[in-house]
């Protein structure tokens, strides 16, 4: 064998050897298919906000319109009955690990002229007291951490059946005071994000009953990444694909029944699986691809980065059913279930809910039951209140 073969084969089978190793290193299969969440900064965004969403199973793109309709889908705001509304929700969270972790939410919506409306919310996220320490574990102070978020919609009617609209957010979330976290100092993590959304809705006939058909869609807290220092790393927002039917029976002139349905996807870049070796100061991708990209690139990019494949990708979708009974529209009864994949985080929980209208006032609430046993969400419960300005004044009139 000639100096020039041995020459090329030798680095040949270097190499060859080399890939081997490394395959044997890395098994596709031990590999893939394990738990691989996607994480986020402020998830607080999208929680559950009202008792009503929360007793479906947190189902809210294509059901009836209310106040709180801007978390849910903006563009149903065109389609709210009252001429102004205004709602109060509260929720303790995550009571079973702490006790002082609570969510709330205030809501107002108004109806304009030319099937226009516009609304507004106020979410509040206040995460408890936290004690701040050294690296030697001395005291060096306490803090309140908090989150919140402030949103303005518009929502017009495009046709009779059809309408779309937009929201625009604030976020705000204040972590650790300004605190001085491993020698960097921090700050409160600021971002803006809007919402899009459209929705449709028409009277059909099923089994000679008069039914509403309605479909849903929301593309949420599309926005700038966020940091907490000036420093550090940027992460996402929750940024997030909401899309659902509703059917609402109106089974005679007392009762009606709804059923909702809502299918949940984040719109971020799905962690890649690392390799233990490191690169020019960075570990090598195996599967998936990098999640230091663009907000615009990562929106497109979550569709088809998941390492395990497309079989991945469709775990990341979270599934949300519920049905809500209406008896002379005064008291409801809900139910639902909440569908993630344990890969994805193995949320699956029923929920419960009941409300009552009177007069001027609306009250829901909502409670949660997990599936498996000493989950963190068990026992949460949900209350809101709902005011209608509009009926107020007319009942003053009268």
């Amino acid at each position: 064998m000639s100096r020039f073969l041995k020459s090329l084969i030798c680095p040949l089978l270097v190499v060859v050897s080399l890939f081997e190793n490394v395959q044997a290193q890395y098994n596709r299969d031990e590999l893939l298919g394990q738990l691989n969440t996607i994480t986020t900064a402020v998830p607080f965004l999208i929680i559950s906000p009202d008792a009503r969403a929360g007793g479906m199973g947190d189902a809210g793109a294509a059901s009836a319109a209310d106040v709180n309709s801007i978390h849910w889908n903006p563009a149903k705001l065109a389609f709210v009955e009252q001429k102004m509304a205004f709602g109060v929700s509260y929720t303790p969270w995550l009571r079973k690990l702490v006790p002082d972790i609570n969510l709330a939410y205030v809501s107002f919506a108004k109806q304009l002229k030319g099937d226009q409306a516009i609304g507004a919310s106020l979410r509040y996220f206040s995460l408890g007291n936290i004690t701040f320490t050294d690296g030697t574990g001395n005291e060096i102070g306490q803090y309140d951490p908090a989150e919140f978020a402030f949103d303005v919609a518009y929502a017009r009617k495009l046709s009779e059946n059809i309408s779309g609209g937009i929201a625009l957010r604030y976020i705000n979330s204040n972590l650790t005071g300004g605190f001085l976290v491993e020698g960097n100092q921090t700050k409160a993590g600021q971002s803006v994000a809007a919402d899009i959304s459209a929705f449709y809705k028409k009277e059909i006939e099923i089994g000679k009953k008069d039914a509403d058909l309605s479909i849903g869609l929301n593309i949420s807290n599309v926005g700038s990444k966020i940091s907490y220092t000036e420093t550090g790393r940027k992460d996402f927002i929750p940024i997030n694909l909401r899309l659902g039917p509703a059917l609402n029976f109106k089974l005679n002139e007392f009762n009606e029944l709804a059923v909702v349905m809502d299918f949940n996807k984040l719109l971020v870049p799905t962690p890649p699986i690392y390799s233990d070796s490191i690169s020019n100061g960075e570990q090598q991708i195996l599967y998936g691809n990098s999640p230091d990209v663009s907000v615009a690139q990562g929106i497109f990019q979550s569709f088809g980065d998941a390492p395990n494949g497309g079989k991945e990708e469709l775990q990341e979708v979270n599934i949300a059913a519920g049905i809500e009974y209406w008896y002379d529209r005064q008291f409801a009864f809900r139910a639902g279930y909440f569908y993630e994949h344990e890969n994805k985080g193995n949320r699956k929980y029923f929920t419960l809910g009941a409300g009552l209208k009177y007069n001027v006032f609306g009250l829901d609430f909502a409670y949660l039951i997990p599936t498996d046993q000493r989950n963190p969400l068990e026992n949460t419960l949900r209350f809101s209140l709902t005011f209608d300005f509009n009926r107020s004044a007319k009942e003053s009139e009268e």
